[in-house]
């Protein structure tokens, strides 16, 4: 077969590209082409791949790529190169503005916000009167209904008294501490 097909021919007879493997330097973090670097096997099993001889006696030394300012590590770390970047991200702003929430407009939260502390209080204790004055007349009411069916009232109390009187069995108590 002939490789030196343009693309367009490679579709017709075929052909299928090859794809490059490319490594990154566990060091400098650079791109390794292929018959390019070093890979470096530890007695662990671990395999390093390492662009050059400065890259793997670096890592040999142990030394840190985050402290060496040629390694893409130290470039990441200290931001260098992301000028573009951080213009693109500050254009946007947040802005404020209130809704409505459901049940009150507008203009009724608006006006609850510039009451004063005293016509607040008002409106609260006035809230908590109404809801004595209900409880109060639900309790009178409950209080009418017995006095108007004692006899519902007596068939339950005996069914509670037996409820009462019944033993359970209890469980030994334990011996010994924690388990």
């Amino acid at each position: 077969q002939d490789r030196s097909c343009t693309p367009d021919a490679c579709v017709l007879h075929n052909h299928r590209q090859q794809i490059m493997k490319l490594e990154l330097c566990h060091f400098s973090g650079y791109k390794i082409y292929p018959g390019h670097g070093k890979r470096y096997a530890r007695v662990d099993g671990k395999a390093f791949n390492f662009l050059s001889g400065k890259c793997e006696r670096s890592f040999l030394m142990k030394r840190n790529p985050r402290k060496i300012t040629w390694t893409v590590l130290y470039r990441r770390k200290m931001k260098k190169g992301t000028t573009e970047e951080t213009q693109k991200r500050r254009s946007r702003r947040t802005t404020r503005f209130q809704r409505a929430i459901q049940g009150a407009t507008l203009q009724m939260i608006q006006a609850k916000r510039n009451q004063t502390q005293e016509v607040r209080k008002a409106q609260r204790d006035q809230a908590i009167r109404a809801a004595k004055e209900k409880a109060s007349a639900r309790k009178t009411a409950k209080q009418t209904q017995k006095k108007a069916h004692p006899g519902k009232a007596a068939s339950k109390a005996p069914q509670q008294a037996t409820k009462v009187t019944k033993k359970l069995k209890t469980q030994a108590p334990r011996v010994g501490g924690k388990r």
